[in-house]
């Protein structure tokens, strides 16, 4: 099976628990975590600046690592899975929690 046959099961199931947990719209917290380096932060933040997002930072005990938290109002379960796979696409090693 291949990643992506992976990560599109994975983001069914994430929808399902969505729709199941939540009413729409409603405001949602992102987790990431970056290399912190100070491109990839910026480029991460910036995918969210546009939609009025709350976005906290903190970088790890020993500074090599940066965790992003991100609270945004989404309209429904597919914006937030669109973000994560926008993310994924654009921000290269990141890790989504």
């Amino acid at each position: 099976m291949s990643n992506t046959d992976n990560s599109d099961e994975f983001y069914s199931k994430l929808k399902v628990q969505l729709q199941d947990t939540a009413l729409w719209p409603t405001t949602y917290l992102y987790k990431f975590i970056v290399i912190s380096e100070t491109e990839k932060i910026d480029n991460l933040k910036g995918l969210f600046n546009h939609l009025g997002a709350v976005i906290n930072t903190r970088a790890s005990k020993n500074g090599k690592y940066t965790s992003i938290s991100i609270n945004v109002r989404m309209k429904n379960p597919d914006t937030v899975i669109a973000k994560y796979r926008e993310v994924a696409e654009k921000i290269e090693g990141v890790i989504s929690l």
